[in-house]
């Protein structure tokens, strides 16, 4: 289990859909027509670029997924590094061991979450290294892949960000659409409070203004959509005037070019949902071992 909070039941639900994909009830037929079924072999998995690596225990878990369902045999997996840990081209990340047949039906399944969720976690580590000693922190957004939101959010652990929420669910957040339905921003979040007493409250505000009928309804976080960073510090300063305790965030066209202008306005969060939307992956191959001792 990693120390952070690898969300183990929703990987096996991701894992089982992949492989339901690659093996339609069936096997792989290249791999039964050209590996005996008693063969074994070592294998290494291995950075191909720099980056940040995340969901290593998915491997272990597609081994098992695999051996469950063909029979093919089990497979060991030895790691050589954790996850939140910087790894260089070339490095090896594990070591697996026992059936080839096992080894290379799980090969793409494994490599696609590993490559996937270490992208979203070397972007996020970019943010949070430009964000160091501002005091700010770097927020990701519901803006994930269907079906791989705890992964992905897991893998912005593991770069240092942090979870903003999870879904629609666990916070309410008020937005331009929420104001109109509902008539305005106070007569949203009242309504929202009324239903929901115990959940928290977020409001997206464009306006130093609309900050101020945030704070003054009972909003004690803030959304700040797309503000240039004057209007951003103008309205920090207007919010910690009133003397409440108000968290606020940046959000809306932030770039790693501008991060630390805009969490030198004194906000304590930037939220950016292209941490998970438009990661690149880090690229991590399996390669077999031929000399390796099984």
């Amino acid at each position: 289990m990693s120390g952070h909070g690898f969300p183990d039941a929703e990987a096996r639900a991701v894992v089982e859909r992949a492989l339901d994909e690659d093996l339609d009830a069936a096997t792989d037929v290249t791999t039964a027509a050209t590996i005996p079924a008693d063969q074994e072999s070592v294998a290494h998995l291995v950075a191909r670029a720099d980056g940040v690596v995340a969901g290593l225990p998915v491997v272990a878990l597609v081994l098992a997924a695999v051996d469950a369902r063909l029979g093919t045999g089990p497979v060991s997996v030895r790691l050589h590094v954790r996850d939140g840990d910087r790894v260089s081209r070339g490095d090896r990340l594990a070591t697996l061991r026992g059936s080839t047949r096992t080894t290379l039906i799980a090969e793409r399944t494994a490599l696609n979450v590993l490559c996937r969720t270490s992208g979203v976690a070397t972007h996020t580590r970019r943010w949070a290294d430009r964000l160091e000693g501002t005091g700010a922190t770097v927020l990701d957004t519901r803006k994930t892949t269907p079906g791989l939101r705890a992964l992905e959010k897991y893998a912005v652990r593991c770069g240092g960000g942090t979870n903003k929420r999870m879904g629609l669910y666990d916070v309410a957040m008020i937005k331009d659409n929420h104001k109109l339905a509902a008539g305005g921003l106070t007569g949203a979040f009242d309504a929202v409070r009324a239903r929901f007493p115990d959940v928290e409250v977020q409001v997206e505000v464009t306006t130093t203004d609309e900050a101020l009928e945030s704070v003054s309804a009972g909003a004690r976080f803030l959304l700040c959509d797309n503000m240039t960073p004057r209007l951003l510090q103008e309205t920090v300063e207007a919010v910690r005037a009133t003397g409440e305790v108000v968290e606020v965030e940046a959000t809306g066209g932030l770039t790693l070019d501008v991060v630390r202008e805009y969490a030198e306005t004194g906000v304590d969060y930037l939220s950016v949902g292209g941490l998970t939307h438009s990661s690149p992956i880090v690229d991590i191959a399996l390669d077999l071992d031929p000399a390796g001792e099984v």
